[in-house]
């Protein structure tokens, strides 16, 4: 995956205000990322969790003498931008408050994007080709966004073509993979066999026999 996928601003509005237009270095936004941290672990600590849309405002009506409305509006976008906080939002999750309650669905054109990005920073540091494995993270992406490939498709296409390349692969294989698991509902519904029965029969693992006839159900 060599050409540049770059993650669209839309997908970082999402998760903060607009940045200042001077932006700010490490050491200025570090001491209220910091703050953030001890305040709320669950969501600034060693693990980091998609926010809810509207964190900034919360963060400041919950803490109007601790935190300067600028400082924190770099702190935020400093945060949302880092890796760590794109794998999480590219990992499907859903988004919390800052009492670490999840309160809304991650949108699936907001983890798309953060997939893309996320990739397309590992592979400025690894000399293995990670398009194959994109695409595939992208597959699952778009089945557990329980959208047909083409509403998918639709949903996250950008003007960028090097991503829309990677976005038409991965959505070659979710249609293959989708007709691949019907033929295998409409099989074991003719069977009239047990799970287990079926699975045999067909040297399957009956385990991901039971995970593409669910994949099925839900389409």
């Amino acid at each position: 995956m060599t050409d540049t996928l770059p993650i669209p601003p839309e997908t970082l509005a999402a998760d903060a205000p607009v940045a200042p237009s001077k932006r700010a270095s490490r050491p200025d936004v570090l001491p209220v990322l910091e703050h953030m941290a001890a305040l709320y672990p669950q969501m600034f600590g060693a693990t980091f969790q998609p926010m809810k849309r509207g964190i900034f405002q919360d963060l400041l009506e919950a803490h109007p003498d601790a935190f300067e409305r600028d400082s924190l509006k770099t702190a935020l976008a400093h945060h949302t931008r880092s890796t760590r906080y794109l794998t999480a939002v590219a990992s499907g999750g859903d988004r919390y408050d800052l009492q670490g309650q999840a309160v809304e669905a991650m949108a699936p054109e907001h983890v798309h994007h953060a997939l893309l990005e996320v990739f397309r920073r590992r592979q400025t540091r690894s000399k293995e080709d990670l398009r194959p494995k994109l695409v595939q993270r992208i597959v699952v992406a778009c089945e557990a966004s329980g959208l047909t490939p083409q509403a998918y498709s639709e949903l996250v296409r950008s003007r960028d073509e090097a991503a829309n390349a990677v976005l038409d692969e991965a959505m070659a294989q979710a249609n293959a993979r989708a007709a691949k698991t019907e033929a295998l509902l409409q099989a074991f519904k003719a069977s009239g066999k047990s799970l287990d029965a079926f699975a045999d029969m067909y040297g399957l693992d009956p385990r991901a026999v039971s995970r593409m006839l669910a994949r099925a159900t839900v389409a």
